[in-house]
């Protein structure tokens, strides 16, 4: 159900240097980096094993939460950000591919009516 988390954090480089500490006995590891420029809001990073980063967070004072469902391929996504937005959500990033996360990362976003960051992402090509 779940395919990731993410939560916000006031200092990049200190919760970096906590989790990968924090997580390392878990087996849990930084698998994956992008920029503020590629998230179009603050940097992340991205904490999993097996390649698959599944618990994000990213840099500065962010408020709300992140969560990101598992769509069983790219219709799914497309209806879910039709039926979010149906149902009071507001646009936080339409149907599409986020290649900086991987080549058939295709995924939408929605704010709930207290801003958290709902995603429904399909890893599958077309």
């Amino acid at each position: 159900m779940l395919d990731h988390i993410g939560i916000g954090i006031s200092d990049y480089a200190r919760a970096k240097a906590f989790y990968d500490k924090a997580l390392a006995p878990l087996g849990i590891a930084l698998v994956m980096e992008v920029s503020a420029e590629q998230t179009g809001d603050q940097p992340a990073a991205g904490f999993g094993s097996g390649g698959k980063p599944y618990f994000w967070f990213g840099g500065g004072p962010i408020a709300r939460a992140h969560i990101a469902f598992t769509a069983k391929d790219r219709s799914a996504v497309e209806a879910f950000y039709r039926a979010a937005l149906a149902a009071g959500g507001k646009d936080n990033g339409g149907p599409g591919l986020r290649p900086h996360y991987h080549a058939n990362y295709y995924a939408a976003f929605v704010l709930d009516p207290d801003g958290h960051n709902v995603e429904a992402v399909c890893h599958l090509p077309q």
